[in-house]
């Protein structure tokens, strides 16, 4: 378990070692994929807009219809302890794997699964079978700062994935192939075209910048509510910035002069190449520095206690 510098995971009721948390190759979520997932950044040693993720956990597993098998009080009990176990050298260990900044102490992403448990295989739900709970967490990297300064690349790709992608599910294979054509022509994100629309990032959400307004894609069955996204769009909204949830064309996205990827543990990224082609000027633009201190503002009113 060298990849994960973790002292404790939990899996369910127990917190145990990482070896020795052990799951049957007859659960679901190994056989079927059937199950959902979340992951929490973790800032001066608490849960970062932990309602708004427990609230989508339940979106999704109402989505697949399967119970909550822990309350939210119960949730935050098991955060509060693999927060505690695994706090150590928080900020010695980040950089251990390479490509990111050391984050500050006490930060860490909190991972949690939940699938559909063990039983026969049989595409239909099992009857009386409990869920199988897991979850760790582990040292969280800051934004890395070549990236925050240039800027990334990206790529624009068919959105050939399912039609619920609103789902937080634990069958990323569509997504994870499409990252990895991204990666293969030197890129870091695949951006998602559908019917000729921006969806999303394989792994983010887009927000576009034209004309002074910020748009990113509304809530829908081909995009996956950000986090992340949701907390701009409470910024811009607060700080007169003019934002909008819209449609946003391949067009659109193309001639952009700005462009953002947003999630939980990338924060705000700025895009500065798309096809080979610069973003706007190529450098990140002045909407995106603004909303990137704005980000971490609210992070530290967060460490404060004077934001959730």
């Amino acid at each position: 378990m060298d990849f994960y510098p973790i002292k404790q995971v939990y899996l369910n009721g127990a917190f145990v070692a990482p070896e020795a948390a052990q799951v049957s190759a007859f659960d679901r979520g190994f056989v079927f994929g059937d199950g959902v997932y979340e992951v929490i950044p973790v800032y001066g040693g608490k849960a970062f807009r932990l309602p708004h993720h427990l609230q989508r956990l339940e979106a999704s597993l109402a989505a697949i219809g399967l119970g909550n098998p822990l309350t939210h009080a119960e949730w935050s009990a098991v955060f509060a302890e693999l927060i505690r176990a695994n706090s150590g050298d928080v900020q010695g260990r980040t950089s251990a794997s390479g490509g990111g900044m050391p984050g500050a102490a006490g930060d860490q992403s909190i991972y949690l699964q939940v699938t559909r448990g063990v039983a026969a295989r049989d595409h239909a739900f099992p009857k009386d079978t409990p869920a199988t709970v897991f979850a760790f967490s582990q040292p969280l990297k800051a934004p890395d700062a070549a990236q925050l300064a240039s800027g990334i690349a990206a790529i624009t790709v068919p959105d050939n994935r399912w039609q619920r992608c609103d789902i937080k599910a634990i069958a990323l294979l569509p997504n994870v192939l499409l990252r990895q054509q991204a990666l293969a022509r030197g890129a870091v994100e695949a951006i998602l075209i559908r019917d000729g629309f921006l969806t999303e990032g394989a792994a983010s959400n887009i927000f576009v910048v034209r004309a002074g307004r910020l748009l990113t894609p509304p809530r829908g069955p081909f995009i996956l509510p950000g986090i992340t996204r949701d907390l701009i769009l409470e910024l811009a909204h607060a700080h007169g910035v003019d934002c909008r949830e819209a449609a946003v064309s391949e067009a659109e996205l193309l001639n952009a002069d700005e462009l953002w990827m947003t999630s939980s543990t990338k924060e705000i990224l700025p895009i500065t190449r798309l096809n080979d082609a610069p973003v706007g000027d190529g450098k990140p633009g002045p909407l995106q520095a603004r909303f990137r201190q704005l980000y971490e503002d609210y992070k530290q009113a967060f460490r404060a206690g004077q934001a959730e």
